[in-house]
């Protein structure tokens, strides 16, 4: 079994982004959580603290690279399988985001909508120095994505149907088969079944 050790909220952002500052260039950190969760919003505490420290950071919304109603909706709104597999665009998340920054020096900080199902009309951006990109979303990890650097935010699925409304439960018998059926530890593992109460999995060598 993994150890873990209690953090407070603010060293655990202390922590991811004493992390991402030690990356070299310009870089890719994913955030990974249920949207219970609230990845994106840890994603943007991290990113405000690199800032006020002196390093360029910006925050993606895997739900901002989703893929247009006719194809996430095809065989059902609430269809757990579309959700895991068709729901979020993460070819298009690789070529505008991860690619294009590692290798063009740019990115795209949205693609489509999901409310208006219209395209999201931004605007290809030019990288300052050093940025760093923070991916927040869910079924993140296990997909292949080249980052620098990974964090996943995990909850027991009783901590997250507990904050999913029940008309979305379909989410999280997705993510339960995601995690299942496509295991891979991140480089950082938070416990987060109470967000005010984390802990972070401790390396071997902190264990002695």
């Amino acid at each position: 079994m993994p150890a873990f050790a209690p953090i407070s909220p603010d060293a655990l952002t202390e922590l991811v982004a004493g992390r991402a500052a030690d990356l070299p260039g310009f870089a890719i950190v994913a955030v990974d959580g249920a949207d219970a969760a609230d990845p994106v919003s840890f994603a943007h505490k991290v990113a405000a603290h690199l800032r006020a420290h002196g390093r360029p950071a910006e925050v993606v919304s895997l739900h901002d690279y989703v893929r247009p109603a006719s194809v996430r909706l095809e065989y059902d709104r609430d269809d757990e399988f579309t959700y895991r597999t068709g729901w979020f665009d993460y070819p298009a998340l690789t070529r505008e985001v991860i690619d294009a920054l590692h290798e063009h020096g740019r990115w795209l900080p949205a693609l489509w909508n999901e409310t208006t199902d219209r395209s999201a009309r931004a605007r290809i951006r030019t990288a300052p120095a050093g940025l760093v990109v923070l991916i927040a979303g869910p079924m993140l990890l296990g997909r292949g994505l080249s980052v620098d650097l990974s964090v996943a935010l995990r909850m027991s699925e009783a901590a997250v149907r507990r904050r999913t409304a029940p008309e979305n439960g379909f989410t999280v018998t997705a993510a339960v088969e995601h995690a299942r059926s496509h295991p891979q530890e991140p480089d950082l593992l938070v416990a987060w079944d109470h967000p005010d109460r984390p802990a972070v999995r401790l390396s071997p060598a902190d264990r002695r």
